[in-house]
C-alpha cells in the first residue's frame, strides 16, 4: 500500500530541527536522514511501514509504503494527521519568544535560537517507551539501548529499515530478548506493563491526541500510576508525544546543568531547578528544548 500526502509550511519553518532529532543515532537502523529526507520504519495498522518526509521549499511530502496492507478508509487522513503532529506546525513559538525575548538570562539565546521547534514522535506509546528507555542514562546510551532494542526484536521493512515496535511485539518480549539488548530488568516490566495496558485499552495513549490541555493533569496520574513512570518520564512524554510545551523537566539532568551555567552556580537540585523553571509557565518545556540546543553548543 502506497499514501503519499503534500503538507504546506509556514515560512520561516525550521525544518532542520525535525530531522536533527530523528537522525541522532548515526547507525541509521530505524531513522536515516539523508539531506533534507527523513525515512523512519514505523508500524502502521500491525504491518511494517516505511515512512518518508522530504522537505522542499514550502512543502513537506510525505509517503507511506505499507509491506502487506491494502488501503482502507481514513488511511489517507490518518498520514495527513501523523504528519502535521510530528512536523508540530502549531506550536505556539511565537508567544512564548515574545514573552521572554528580553529575559536577562535566556533572551539572547531566544534570539539566536529563534524558530526552535520541538520535534515529537511518530506515536504517544513510541514517546512513553523511548522516555523509559532513557531513564537516569546519558543521551548516546539511550539511543543506543533503542538501537538494541529494534534490531533484537527484528520487525523490518521491505526496503531493509527496522521499525519501532508496536505494542503487542513488546508486550510479549521475553526477559532473554530484554537481556541481549542490555535493558534493565525494572526498565523492561514497565515496558511490558505500558504495552499490556495499551493493547487491553487500560491506556488510551492514541485518545489522549485529542484532549484538550485541562485534561493534562488527568493524564498524569493515570500514568504516574504505573510503577516505574516517574515525573521526568510523564513530562518527557507529553513533550515528545503530545507536544505539550508547559512539562516541567526539572528532573533532566542536560536542563539543570544548562541551568547552572546561566546561573553560575556550582550545585542545583531538583527543587531548585522546579523553581527555576515555573515563572515561564506555560512553556516551561519548549524553554528546556532551548536548554538542550544552547548547551549542545555551549560545550562542544
Amino acid at each position: 500500500m502506497l499514501i503519499t500526502q503534500s503538507i504546506k509550511l509556514p515560512p520561516g519553518y525550521r525544518h532542520t530541527d525535525i530531522l536533527a532529532f530523528h537522525g541522532r543515532d548515526e547507525h541509521s537502523v530505524s531513522e536515516m536522514v539523508a539531506g533534507n529526507t527523513l525515512q523512519k520504519g514505523i508500524m502502521w495498522n500491525g504491518h511494517p511501514a516505511l515512512l518518508t518526509i522530504m522537505f522542499s521549499g514550502f512543502q513537506a511530502h510525505v509517503q507511506l509504503h505499507t509491506d502487506g496492507a491494502t488501503d482502507s478508509p481514513g488511511d489517507a487522513q490518518a498520514l495527513e494527521t501523523m504528519a502535521r503532529h510530528m512536523l508540530e506546525l502549531t506550536q505556539p513559538i511565537e508567544p512564548f519568544e515574545a514573552a521572554h525575548g528580553d529575559h536577562p538570562l535566556i533572551g539572547d539565546i531566544l534570539v539566536q535560537q529563534s524558530g526552535l521547534l520541538v520535534a515529537v514522535c511518530a506515536s504517544p506509546f513510541e514517546a512513553l517507551t523511548w522516555a523509559v528507555t532513557g531513564q537516569q542514562i546519558s543521551l548516546r546510551a539511550a539511543i543506543a539501548l533503542r538501537r538494541r532494542l529494534i534490531q533484537e526484536l527484528g520487525i523490518r521493512h521491505s526496503s531493509g529499515m527496522y521499525c519501532y515496535p508496536d505494542a503487542s511485539h513488546l508486550a510479549n518480549m521475553d526477559d532473554d530478548a530484554f537481556r541481549l539488548t542490555g535493558m534493565s530488568r525494572s526498565k523492561s516490566n514497565t515496558l511490558r506493563t505500558i504495552s499490556q495496558a495499551v493493547l487491553e485499552q487500560h491506556l488510551p495513549l492514541d485518545a489522549w491526541l485529542h484532549s484538550p490541555p485541562e485534561q493534562v493533569p488527568e493524564i498524569f496520574s493515570v500514568l504516574r500510576s504505573i510503577k516505574g513512570v516517574g515525573p521526568w518520564t510523564i513530562n518527557y512524554t507529553l513533550l515528545r508525544g503530545y507536544g505539550w510545551l508547559d512539562g516541567s523537566l526539572h528532573g533532566d539532568a542536560a536542563v539543570r546543568r544548562a541551568i547552572r551555567t546561566l546561573i553560575q552556580c556550582s550545585e542545583l537540585d531538583e527543587k531548585a531547578a522546579e523553581l527555576w523553571l515555573q515563572p515561564f509557565s506555560p512553556w516551561r518545556a519548549i524553554l528546556a528544548a532551548h536548554l538542550w540546543q544552547w548547551l549542545s553548543g555551549h560545550e562542544a
